[in-house]
């Protein structure tokens, strides 16, 4: 079928700095605000915005996880090769 999803997420490199970053989503602080000042991925820039993708673009913890979110959702700590990931589905 094709279909994408539009994701943002925050990579760091240490679990417990995902811990204290998820308890402060949790708490209401801005995803995009803590994904600029934290991630140390690429799309920090953008306040962890990843765009649309469909299944086969990222790795597959990753996108295991952000197809399972529903819009406007918070994934828990994602362990992958490049660290530690939290994944808001936007769209």
């Amino acid at each position: 079928m094709g279909s994408k999803i539009h994701c943002a997420h925050i990579l760091v490199e240490k679990l417990s700095i995902a811990q204290d970053l998820k308890t402060r989503i949790a708490k209401g602080e801005s995803f995009a605000n803590l994904a600029k000042e934290y991630s140390i991925d690429v799309s920090k820039k953008r306040g962890g915005d990843l765009g649309f993708f469909s299944r086969g673009a990222m790795i597959s913890e990753f996108e295991k996880a952000a197809f399972a979110l529903e819009k406007g959702k918070v994934s828990d700590i994602i362990k992958t090769q490049f660290g530690y990931h939290i994944i808001k589905r936007l769209d």
